[in-house]
């Protein structure tokens, strides 16, 4: 039988994983698992992610690109009139609005890379890339600390359930950029 192909076959299978971790957490997800939910043979996600680390890393990579999407949508950094503090707690507010399964599932493969060496790199380039596009508005430290109140608020409204209170993520962030 001829071999078919299927350029779109590596796409599918990492979104596949992201659904997978979606619903079942990453103790969830293994090669069979992803071909099964991308309806693929099982030697294709072997083929194109040799480990499931490498799959792990290209599902964080991708998951990634989610936040930056929000925030290179909003665009609002550019203006040096633009309060920092608000912008950063409407992002926040964007991202975790409705459906919360992609944010759970980004924070769920970050948090991934305490046990998974392989995922730290990309969990690192999350933050790096705020750090540094906050920078172009503040010194590389208060960018850092904008990053981890971020990360913290976000962490605990995940964690708690509680809703999203921007009035309170814009005194937090507006208390650091000060």
């Amino acid at each position: 039988m001829p071999r078919r192909y299927d350029p779109e076959r590596r796409q599918r299978i990492i979104d596949a994983a992201i659904r997978v971790v979606g619903a079942k957490g990453i103790a969830g997800l293994s090669h069979r698992t992803a071909a099964a939910e991308a309806d693929v043979p099982l030697g294709s996600t072997t083929y194109h992610f040799k480990t499931l680390d490498e799959l792990l890393v290209a599902a964080l990579r991708q998951a990634n690109e989610g936040f930056a999407k929000v925030v290179a949508g909003r665009g609002a950094l550019e203006d040096p009139r633009t309060d920092l503090a608000a912008e950063l707690a409407a992002w926040m507010g964007e991202w975790l609005a409705g459906d919360r399964t992609g944010v759970e599932l980004e924070y769920e493969l970050y948090l991934a890379a305490l046990r998974r060496p392989a995922l730290r790199p990309v969990a690192a380039e999350w933050a790096e890339g705020l750090a540094e596009l906050l920078s172009r508005r503040t010194d590389p430290v208060t960018a850092r600390a904008l990053v981890a109140v971020v990360d913290g608020i976000c962490l605990q409204v995940l964690l708690t359930g509680v809703p999203y209170d921007e009035a309170y993520a814009r005194e937090v962030l507006g208390r650091v950029v000060a």
